[in-house]
């Protein structure tokens, strides 16, 4: 290449970099922070970890290669960015990096950036989610005592940024409320609080709402996204499957406040444990979540090698937060994940009892083997009496007494018969869970480009990443599942810790501190308060990975009590609150939009546990699904209390998720889900609008403004407000409402017959003291209070 070709165009390039640079500090730069970011986008495609398709032998992912001597060129020269080769092709016009027929170009400020970093003198360092957290030093801002404020608010005042003030009681609480049961606060609850706000009785409230039942059911929500949990199988005919028993185990453990290491080995490896316990071998039912086939004609090699993949890419989205799974074809081009480390992270559920290609009768009774049964105690008294009953027959019939006696022989085996359906038709009726169980480990190869046919591959062993602290291991033991568990939860792992906090950051500040929430690899995001991600990680750790301490030290943070609303200042300065100046306002998730809905109206069942149920779903929904002996895929809706069980509970099935929840951006739980979008549609208010769920609990929330207030409209308007978003109604939505309900009483007055059939949706019936005419009117008012935007969002 032709230096001198340069000289010009850097002086001409130079200019505009430099004004392009301004939001470059003139502080020292952090590799982590400003450059790996930029070379992992525009770059490692390339000059990265995949030597496949590295180009040149030049990887800029690592120093000794990025400045070392290649026939007397060199991509960086620390200190001097105007002969470091990486420059100079970045600013060429005929041999320019990266291409410009390429989607990636790099930007004035990118190359400000670069320039700078080298002119500094070009350091490194490991990739930060790779090095073990310790415990930073905690800044100390006046007048806040919570750590977490501690870290925010020196921030904020590095950044000459002030915090919004406090939010209001009644904003706070429904906050709260959503945030850690999924569900909203009474107007009672509301008052209560604000008749003494003080800092006790908010604690006081935080461990009321910690204690509650329905603060497992919130948090089971999230982990069951992550875990890709579902009712289905997933492929093909995508059958049921008997697996809901370890949701209940994941509500029961978020409950009783089981620690997070406790709770990573029973899901990993609860059927290795010692003298396992009915609830760990449920638990290890984590094992068994990966979508699986029926069909005729797959090739079970294959799809075991399906499941294996599946299995490595969510275990370590779920606990490392790593993108381990792009490796099953080829080295990773951005991480320093190989393709032996794919295969060897996958030799771990090599053990697992497992069948590429179910059977017939799997599918049509939804048990895919192993299965656990888990007879209730008088079922198992009813099992032993009829076992009994058949082993007494079957000794008289085998009796030299009756041998020569063809009558009573019949009569017995006709009673034999009996029994014996009467054993199956009890043994149908006990609830039976998918589980895990340890065979002899099938041989792990690297599989060529993923073909599972290639068979020339590297028999490996079970390992985790290369460039980690390895697992403890006894001379000449494979390592298990178990030792898997441990090291996850090892001091040394960096990423386990690092990846709950932050995901648990999100689910109460809106974002991650690393805002992408399945990869905190180089194409993940370097954390905006990177000190306090170690404090909470090292914090978790040390406090025996105790999952309601981190959550009772996030909301007990005056950054979490603040108000969502802006300032003109933080709009201007921070647009996307990363700085956490303010908290976050979005649309409730799918399930807390309709269990919002129910709890208002007074019809959700609180209940938990248990098998899922089918809310109202359109008719024919599931006639394009595939159809099988054993799945008729006929949707049959639920009856009574059932109807109104909380989302959480509903029927998951992958291929034709409910529609309303995929309406509200639920998850199909075909993969790890780490975050979900958010979206506003018109779908979404037609639902709210026309879905028999929320018709009815319009008309039942309609019902109990009849019942519970003996009042003019405008004082029962008051009221319905108050009941559905906690807060007084303004005089402009008083009088508008109170329009619309004279505008439909006068309408139901003329058309009686449209009220009766709004009276017939759903079966929730009316009180027979109610006009359904007037109670026509009132549930117009109330399906307007339901569809609110401010009914929906969680602050």
């Amino acid at each position: 290449m032709n230096k001198s070709l340069f000289i010009p165009l850097l002086l001409q390039l130079a200019s505009i970099a430099l004004l392009a640079s301004n939001a470059v500090a003139e502080d020292k730069l952090i590799f982590n922070r400003d450059i790996r970011p930029i070379l992992s986008d525009k770059c490692f495609a390339c000059h990265g970890p995949n030597a496949d398709s590295r180009e040149a032998d030049l990887r800029l992912d690592v120093r000794a290669s990025a400045v070392s001597d290649r026939d007397g060129v060199r991509a960086i020269i620390p200190g001097d960015a105007g002969e470091s080769e990486l420059l100079l092709r970045i600013l060429s016009e005929d041999d320019r990096m990266p291409p410009p027929e390429g989607e990636k170009h790099l930007d004035p400020s990118e190359i400000a950036t670069i320039r700078k970093w080298i002119e500094q003198g070009a350091e490194y360092q490991m990739h930060w989610a790779f090095i073990a957290p310790s415990r930073p030093e905690v800044p100390n801002p006046p007048n806040t005592a919570n750590p977490i404020d501690r870290f925010i608010f020196a921030n904020l005042e590095a950044h000459d940024t002030e915090p919004s003030s406090p939010a209001d009681p009644a904003t706070l609480v429904r906050r709260l409320y959503f945030d850690l049961t999924g569900l909203p606060p009474s107007p009672e609850e509301i008052d209560a609080y604000a008749k003494d706000p003080s800092a006790s009785a908010y604690g006081a409230l935080v461990d009321s709402l910690l204690d509650s039942p329905h603060y497992g059911e919130r948090m089971a929500s999230y982990w069951l996204d992550l875990v890709r949990f579902a009712d289905t199988q997933g492929f093909h005919s995508d059958d049921q499957q008997h697996i809901f028993p370890y949701r209940d185990y994941v509500i029961s453990a978020f409950n009783s406040n089981m620690g997070f290491d406790r709770f990573t080995t029973e899901q990993l490896a609860g059927d290795l444990l010692e003298d396992a316990t009915l609830q760990q071998q449920i638990a290890s039912g984590y094992n068994r979540l990966n979508q699986v086939t029926g069909e005729g004609g797959a090739q079970a090699g294959e799809y075991l090698v399906k499941y294996t993949a599946d299995r490595i890419r969510t275990t370590s989205e779920v606990w490392l937060g790593a993108t381990l799974g792009c490796a099953e074809c080829h080295d990773h081009k951005f991480d320093p994940y190989t393709a032996g480390d794919f295969y060897r992270f996958g030799a771990f559920f090599a053990d697992l009892e497992q069948v590429g290609v179910y059977s017939g009768n799997a599918r049509s009774t939804g048990n895919y083997p192993p299965m656990l049964a888990l007879p209730r105690v008088e079922q198992t008294d009813q099992i032993t009496a009829v076992d009994e009953r058949i082993a007494a027959l079957k000794v008289e019939r085998a009796s030299p007494n009756i041998a020569d006696n063809p009558d009573e022989l019949k009569a017995l085996d006709k009673k034999i018969k009996a029994a014996e359906n009467e054993r199956r038709v009890l043994d149908m009726s006990i609830i039976k869970t998918m589980v895990s169980r340890a065979v002899k480990p099938r041989v792990m190869r690297i599989l060529p480009r993923g073909d599972w046919l290639d068979s020339s591959g590297e028999i490996v062993e079970p390992g985790v990443p290369h460039f980690l602290t390895q697992p403890k291991q006894q001379k000449g033991q494979r390592l298990t599942r178990l030792d898997l568990a441990k090291w996850m939860l090892d001091d040394s792992n960096p990423l386990t810790a690092r990846v709950f906090v932050n995901r648990l950051w999100y689910l109460y500040f809106g974002q991650g501190l690393s805002n992408v929430l399945n990869d905190l690899g180089s194409q993940g995001e370097w954390p905006r308060h990177p000190e306090l991600l170690d404090w909470l990680a090292v914090e978790f750790r040390e406090s025996g990975w105790d999952i309601k301490h981190l959550i009772r030290l996030m909301v007990s943070s005056q950054a979490y009590q603040l108000s969502s609303t802006p300032t003109s200042v933080q709009l201007a300065k921070d647009p996307l609150n990363r700085l956490h100046a303010r908290q976050a306002r979005f649309r409730l998730q799918a399930e807390f939009v309709r269990d919002n809905a129910l709890a208002i109206s007074g019809l959700l069942v609180r209940d938990p546990g248990g098998r899922s149920v089918k809310p109202y779903q359109p008719i024919g929904y599931w006639s394009d699904s595939y159809k099988s002996v054993g799945n008729p895929h006929k949707y049959v809706a639920s009856r009574g209390d059932d109807l109104y069980r909380r989302g959480l509970y509903t029927f998951w099935k992958r291929s034709f998720l409910h529609p309303s929840l995929l309406a509200f951006d639920a998850p199909n739980r075909e993969a790890c889900e780490a975050r979900r979008p958010i979206s506003n549609t018109p779908l979404q208010a037609l639902v709210l609008l026309n879905d028999p769920t929320y018709v009815e609990a319009a008309r039942a929330f309609a019902v109990r403004a009849m019942l519970q207030t003996e009042a003019s409209p405008s004082e029962r308007i008051t009221w319905i407000i108050r009941q559905a978003v906690g807060r007084r109604p303004q005089t402009g939505e008083v009088a508008a409402l109170s329009e619309l309900y004279k505008d439909k009483l006068a309408r139901y007055q003329l058309n009686a017959a449209d009220a009766e059939a709004l009276a017939g949706i759903g079966e929730y019936r009316v009180p027979a003291n109610i006009s359904l005419v007037e109670l026509a009117a009132w549930t117009a008012v109330t399906r307007v209070v339901l569809n609110l935007h401010e009914t929906i969002t969680r602050n």
